[in-house]
């Protein structure tokens, strides 16, 4: 433990990326080494004059034991590439960063994870969406990567701890600082309940341009990336753009032609993103992609959760927002009509679907 204020310091430099971080504790054994390397050793280490110089700077700065010392003491750890807490999914991936600073948990390995970005100023179609959309996978045991932001951002965590779910908030500065200060709340509940993590040292104020690279984090992190609400051009769009390099799926949520805040997501539609349609649908893909090994049939209401029958759940995941009548049920769920007609009543009174019109039915929430 006395040794890792060596790496701290070491993941705190600025001006190495962490690949070459990486590379330089490889090449000399640790990062201890690596602080300890003296100048007649830089041409046997390969280390460039201006990396030399960016070294020997930070060691100038502040006493880098008491600095780790004291990120210890207000709960702050480190995940390290190469060990076994650093996320395998980043470790995948070029240009990720040397260490991880965390507040809570890390994401857990071999649990699929579903990153959720949003407009800041979104709708209340845009949140209601979001809350149903990841209460659905939380509820399945999915893990929600987001950005603590106003909006969707901040939805999607709720959405996740309201039944009970893991997850993460990627910030833009450092993991000990709240931002924005107005969920200041929900961070709290995520550090009981998930985690906060960043690249950016502790105490780092969240400036502009640490943003983008926040993105790439809250892609890598997951194995498919949920865009709820964006403009044509927006940070959202971004975080998109990185899911698509790192080889991660994307789906969106569809919207009016003429909202604003549906225009990003119409596009990447077009461009060939996956439909947000219900959740059914979507963990019915998820099953399929192998990220989850069986769909649970589980419908949230306000009062409690109730667990559906087979069929019940088949009938189900053919409704939506939209009146579906029952031939339609019985001819797509190859069940017979005295069946469909069963189930419908049954799920009316279980309170997980309304009649709109004569034998037509939709979701209750």
């Amino acid at each position: 433990m006395s040794e890792m204020w060596y790496t701290y310091w070491l993941a705190c430099v600025e001006g190495i990326t962490g690949g070459r971080k990486c590379e330089l504790c490889r090449k000399n054994g640790s990062a201890e080494a690596v602080y300890y390397i003296e100048e007649k050793g830089i041409r046997e280490q390969t280390i460039t004059e201006k990396e030399w110089e960016i070294l020997k700077e930070s060691k100038k700065k502040r006493n880098w034991r008491e600095a780790y010392q004291k990120a210890v003491d207000r709960g702050i750890q480190m995940a390290v590439r190469g060990q076994k807490n650093y996320p395998k999914r980043l470790e995948e991936l070029a240009g990720m960063p040397y260490a991880l600073f965390f507040i809570g948990e890390m994401p857990q390995e071999g649990i699929p994870s579903v990153a959720v970005v949003g407009a800041r100023r979104c709708s209340s179609y845009g949140e209601k969406m979001t809350l149903r959309f990841v209460e659905r996978l939380a509820e399945s045991g999915i893990q929600i990567i987001s950005g603590m932001a106003l909006g969707i951002d901040g939805m999607a965590h709720r959405a996740a701890l309201n039944v009970g779910g893991k997850t993460f908030a990627v910030l833009g500065g450092g993991a000990d600082v709240c931002y924005p200060a107005a969920h200041k709340g929900l961070y709290n509940d995520l550090i009981k309940r998930g985690g906060i993590l960043s690249e950016q040292p502790p105490g780092t104020p969240p400036v502009a341009w640490h943003f983008p690279a926040r993105n790439r984090l809250i892609s890598g992190l997951a194995d498919v990336v949920l865009v709820m609400e964006a403009k044509e051009k927006s940070g959202s769009l971004i975080t998109a753009d990185m899911a698509l390099e790192q080889g991660r799926d994307i789906y969106a949520l569809p919207g009016m032609v003429t909202e604003p805040l549906s225009c990003g997501c119409n596009r990447l539609i077009r461009q060939g993103a996956g439909i947000l349609l219900n959740e059914e649908d979507l963990l019915e893909e998820l099953v399929i992609k192998g990220l989850l090994k069986k769909k649970i049939a589980i419908i949230s209401d306000t009062k409690n959760k109730i667990k559906l029958e087979t069929k019940e759940n088949l009938v189900y995941s053919k409704l939506g927002l939209y009146p579906r009548g029952l031939d339609d049920l019985q001819r797509e769920t190859g069940l017979t009509p005295q069946e469909v007609m069963g189930i419908c009543v049954s799920l009316q009174l279980k309170g997980c679907i309304q009649e709109r019109l004569k034998n037509y039915y939709v979701r209750a929430k």
